[in-house]
């Protein structure tokens, strides 16, 4: 089962990012650097991109997991949204990571949550290296977006998250399985070699769900009503609860369409991505 999120290419106009050239003895140059490692397996790599004049005070942080089904999917999946990303978030640095994957039975969960964790540590030991503050934002799709809510909700350290975002993400993996289609229940026994019922501690430290509180981030979610590989309800189950505790929250809701979008819709899922963190994160 593949799940993505269908990115287009969506021109972005804005200046490049100006060089220190020597005239301006304080500025700090773009830099992007490709395929660094945060661990020894291939698999454990990821894209970074620092703004131009950032700083250890100020420059926030977009972490970018893909989709796939936990089995397949690459960070190339999010590249070519980069550009546009960046002209809607000016001053933002970006981390697009790769984990292994769950594929013949290795790498089963919690092998993604750690390895996301493991991505998150390594920039936090290179902050002030990078020159990036401790304002992060996770953002996925799919089973992206269930390891993006996992870490922000699940953890604190070595940074709290300030916001969430979630493109049609699994979030309770118990009913998450249970569903009536049985092809759920296999996919999840493939990436978790077991059951909820014989192992409901793992699918329940497993699921974003458990772990929301009223000290959890800001979350912004988004769901394609005719979405046939998550269904709304696993959006929906987080947002109830986070109203319920007081969290800021926004659902969007595009009644048409599936598991993925493009065109105009797309652009308004950036859109909203970008004001709602004008207004979370400061």
């Amino acid at each position: 089962m593949r799940y993505f999120l269908l990115l287009m290419i969506i021109p972005a106009f804005f200046s490049a990012c100006k060089k220190n050239d020597g005239t301006q003895p304080n500025s700090v140059a773009a830099s992007t650097m490709m395929n660094v490692s945060y661990g020894a397996d291939p698999k454990q790599k990821m894209d970074i991109y620092l703004p131009a004049n950032r700083s250890a005070d100020s420059t926030k942080l977009l972490f970018l997991i893909h989709g796939g089904g936990w089995t397949e999917g690459d960070k190339a999946d999010f590249t070519l949204s980069i550009p546009n990303l960046q002209s809607l978030l000016p001053g933002y640095a970006f981390i697009n990571i790769n984990y292994r994957l769950a594929v013949n039975g290795q790498n089963l969960f919690p092998t993604q949550e750690n390895d996301v964790k493991a991505a998150v540590d390594f920039i936090f030991s290179k902050k002030n290296e990078y020159l990036i503050s401790d304002k992060w934002v996770f953002l996925g799709a799919s089973a992206g977006a269930h390891l993006a809510l996992l870490q922000a909700y699940k953890y604190s350290i070595p940074v709290k998250a300030k916001a969430a975002i979630s493109f049609f993400g699994p979030t309770e993996l118990v009913s998450f399985y249970n569903q009536p289609n049985p092809v759920f229940a296999l996919a999840m026994r493939e990436v978790t070699g077991s059951t909820p019922t014989l192992n409901p501690t793992l699918y329940q430290q497993s699921s974003p769900f458990n772990y929301i509180t009223a000290q959890s981030p800001p979350t912004l979610l988004l769901h394609g009503g005719a979405d046939p590989l998550v269904p709304p309800s696993q959006s929906t189950l987080v947002r109830d609860k986070l109203q319920s505790l007081g969290v800021a929250t926004q659902y969007v809701f595009y009644p048409n369409n599936g598991h993925g979008w493009e065109g105009a819709d797309l652009l308004d899922s950036f859109a909203k991505i970008s004001a709602f963190l004008q207004v979370q994160v400061h």
